[in-house]
């Protein structure tokens, strides 16, 4: 099974190498890395190429992160895509034949895991824990989602509903995680590990302002899709960060 794993950078010269050496690694040789640069004027492009045909660099403009990862995904080839950020990289060199394992045993749409955040100059550190918990569609009323780094998707669930929303500036993986599984009813399987480990200051991190707007279209997601969430819906997403300070 071939996993096509996108990453989209915009001058990431400080964090991306270890992104494209967690993939190196992996022992799931049948992959392929898909790198979206949107015009770095830093050193990125040349750590970048130093990695030869071990990754597919394509230079483009984009209107947004989701406008590039659409994009992106057009060149991916695999059955399998995963959205791997320039501040991200696996947690072991095992992840992808992990997931491979669990697609194939379990004839699942989807395939989910768990993720740390840690400290963006010293990734040793883990800042918080994100334990996603087994699927049932009826959390997501309770302000359950998915770390989107950690989500794999087969690329036929693409192919019929849709690539990410291009209006959405924050909340675009919310929103596609939402159409998947709650619209539109897609399996999903929940390996109880810990995949991506996540640098703290990347696009989710943010001021007062911005998780104003986020909540917003954390709302947006809904109704965008049809649907009103219940009044505690959105507010509970935020509040279920709490706890992963303490798991």
């Amino acid at each position: 099974m071939k996993v096509s794993l996108i990453t989209v950078c915009l001058n990431s010269e400080s964090t991306i190498l270890g992104t494209l050496e967690s993939v190196i690694a992996q022992d799931h040789v049948d992959r392929e890395h898909i790198i979206f640069d949107g015009g770095s004027t830093d050193q990125t492009l040349s750590i970048v190429k130093s990695f030869g045909d071990e990754v597919r660099l394509i230079e483009g403009k984009d209107s947004g992160i989701f406008d590039a990862m659409n994009q992106a995904i057009g060149y991916a080839t695999g059955e399998v895509i995963a959205i791997i950020n320039s501040d991200d990289f696996y947690a072991h060199h095992q992840v992808l034949s992990d997931v491979v394992h669990q697609f194939e045993s379990t004839g699942s749409d989807t395939v989910y895991g768990d993720l740390q955040y840690v400290e963006r100059h010293s990734p040793d550190k883990i800042y918080r824990n994100w334990k996603s918990g087994e699927f049932e569609r009826s959390k997501f009323k309770f302000g359950w989602s998915i770390p989107h780094p950690s989500f794999f998707v087969k690329r036929e669930v693409y192919d019929r509903y849709g690539l990410f929303d291009e209006q959405f500036k924050i909340s675009g993986d919310y929103e596609l995680i939402l159409r998947f599984l709650y619209i539109h009813k897609q399996s999903a399987s929940y390996l109880p590990e810990v995949l991506v480990k996540m640098r703290t200051g990347g696009n989710s991190d943010g001021g007062i302002k911005r998780r104003f707007e986020s909540l917003k279209e954390d709302y947006q997601a809904w109704t965008e899709n049809g649907i009103r969430p219940a009044f505690y819906t959105v507010p509970l997403k935020p509040m279920r960060k709490f706890r992963q300070f303490f798991t």
